[in-house]
């Protein structure tokens, strides 16, 4: 009794361990897949050709889309989007999502702004909650492996 007891202790350690150490294995991409609501996303990172920047080092951090978000602009934006004559395009619109480093929640304090990857300012505010240049932050602080996505329930354009 005391054996078998032992060894369900043990197999129950270590897979707790296993569990909490594959916490923050996956990258922002994988992480992205795995969640099953990015599959726009998914879709224009992988035509603009950035799924290799966004599996790279980092740190990044995401503004997310959700599915739904993509789904409010107006009708033919993302097919127009992902045509490969609007590559130049997409690239712009995705990495205005992206800002370099890993900011999480917490490290927000007020309004303020963040130079893109893209190279312009997204507007941040915490008045009724975060908002990324007017869409609001949903989930914040899911950790990857190479930085921090934050889900946001509206496309952010670039001007």
């Amino acid at each position: 009794m005391l054996r078998r007891t032992l060894i369900a202790t043990t197999m129950a350690f270590t897979f707790a361990g296993s569990a909490f150490a594959d916490g923050h294995s996956k990258d922002i991409v994988d992480t992205a897949v795995a969640a099953g609501s990015f599959g726009t996303l998914v879709a224009a990172v992988q035509a603009a050709e950035l799924v290799d920047t966004l599996k790279g080092e980092g740190p990044f951090t995401v503004f997310a889309p959700t599915d739904e978000a993509f789904a409010a602009l107006p009708e033919g934006t993302v097919e127009d989007l992902l045509k490969p004559e609007n590559k130049d395009q997409l690239i712009a619109v995705l990495t205005y999502h992206v800002v370099p480093g890993k900011v999480m929640s917490g490290d927000i304090a007020g309004p303020m702004s963040a130079a893109t990857v893209q190279g312009s300012e997204v507007d941040i505010t915490t008045e009724g909650g975060v908002m990324v240049d007017g869409a609001k932050v949903v989930t914040a602080d899911i950790e990857a492996s190479n930085g921090v996505i934050h889900v946001i329930d509206a496309v952010i354009l670039p001007e």
